[in-house]
């Protein structure tokens, strides 16, 4: 054997040994947070427990028929579908599911192939049940292979049951809209995203305070997904979760100085008020960043008087709207604030 094979040889062993080495690395890299406790019963899916309720008497009799699930992201409505399936499927949920995704590709042709080829293969299931096709985004498929959809749907039905889920429902067409049921999900409330943060912290032995959670709660507005990802990257990147470290991961604006910004405002001290918004700007927040901060937390500002908080709100919105036009300046931004501070003043001042 010459050098040169004997060198080749061992170059292609290494690469074996780094491939490995690679593989086992990837091995060991743990789930996301949000995969990892992702319930795998209908009973243990936080909020929404009426039309969860619904979905077990569905799973009880294991009669499911075809279903539209929309509401807001992150709230449970994937989960719950692919809770029923297992459910009602049991160990057959591999063979007898499938998920489609709107990062895959739905146009037309895919109903017509894809989905069309599952809904005509044959699959031993326990007795009474159904194949399961999940699409999730549905509201993203083009017209075209909604219309395709529609379809399949009516020559399918007696071995296929289809799940939809989708974040508008109106963006699905009227004659697949009154083939399914409807379940609408709302929002999670702030008790049942904190309950479920301080599980995921006690299984993962996470340090925090309570300040940290009420700042996962407030970053994540009602999004179950969004906390919990929120949540691991704060632990992951400083090891402690505090109000300090969540808002500096989710690069928003801390409330703190916000709140300090509008009571300055109430007071009429339009120096303050500025100081605290130049603060902002200079640490690099963006005017998108800045208002949507200054509108959630005017909504829950104690002590402000309620038509005050509805002009505040009306005042910020008209800002809010300039602002997603393309007026991203610092000006339009000192502008709202001086409004703000002339509503606080007293009317009798501007008399002649």
């Amino acid at each position: 054997m010459t050098s040169n094979s004997i060198a080749s040889s061992s170059t292609a062993a290494q690469v074996v040994n780094n491939n490995a080495q690679f593989k086992g690395n990837i091995d060991s890299f743990e789930l996301p947070w949000v995969e990892k406790y992702r319930p795998q019963l209908l009973k243990d899916i936080v909020g929404n427990e009426e039309t969860v309720e619904r979905l077990q008497l569905i799973a009880n009799k294991g009669n499911m028929p075809h279903m539209i699930i929309s509401g807001s992201p992150g709230i449970g409505k994937t989960t719950s579908v692919l809770c029923l399936a297992h459910e009602l499927l049991g160990p057959a949920f591999k063979e007898g599911v499938l998920e489609l995704n709107a990062s895959d590709d739905r146009g037309i042709d895919v109903v017509r192939n894809k989905i069309k080829t599952f809904a005509q293969k044959k699959v031993t299931l326990p007795p009474g049940r159904h194949k399961i096709i999940i699409l999730d985004e549905a509201d993203s498929m083009t017209a075209g292979a909604q219309q395709a959809l529609r379809r399949t749907m009516e020559i399918y039905s007696n071995t296929t049951r289809f799940a939809l889920a989708c974040n508008q429902s109106s963006k699905i067409i009227e004659p697949i809209q009154s083939r399914c049921a409807m379940l609408r999900y709302t929002k999670l409330t702030d008790k049942q995203v904190l309950q479920r943060l301080r599980e995921v912290c006690e299984a993962e032995n996470v340090k925090y305070t309570a300040e940290g959670l009420e700042a996962l709660i407030f970053t994540a507005e009602g999004d179950m997904r969004q906390a919990i990802n929120n949540l691991q990257s704060t632990w992951s990147g400083f090891g402690f979760v505090n109000d300090e470290n969540v808002f500096k991961v989710c690069d928003q604006p801390h409330p703190v100085v916000v709140n300090a910004i509008i009571a300055s405002c109430l007071q009429v001290n339009v120096d303050n008020a500025l100081k605290g918004l130049h603060q902002l700007w200079r640490q690099g927040y963006s005017a998108v960043d800045i208002i949507t901060t200054l509108f959630r937390v005017v909504k829950f500002y104690d002590g402000m008087p309620e038509y005050m908080k509805l002009d505040y709100i009306k005042e910020i919105g008209l800002t809010h709207m300039k602002i997603l036009e393309g007026v991203t300046s610092l000006i339009q931004l000192g502008g709202l604030i001086s409004r703000l501070c002339k509503m606080s003043m007293d009317s009798s001042a501007f008399t002649v």
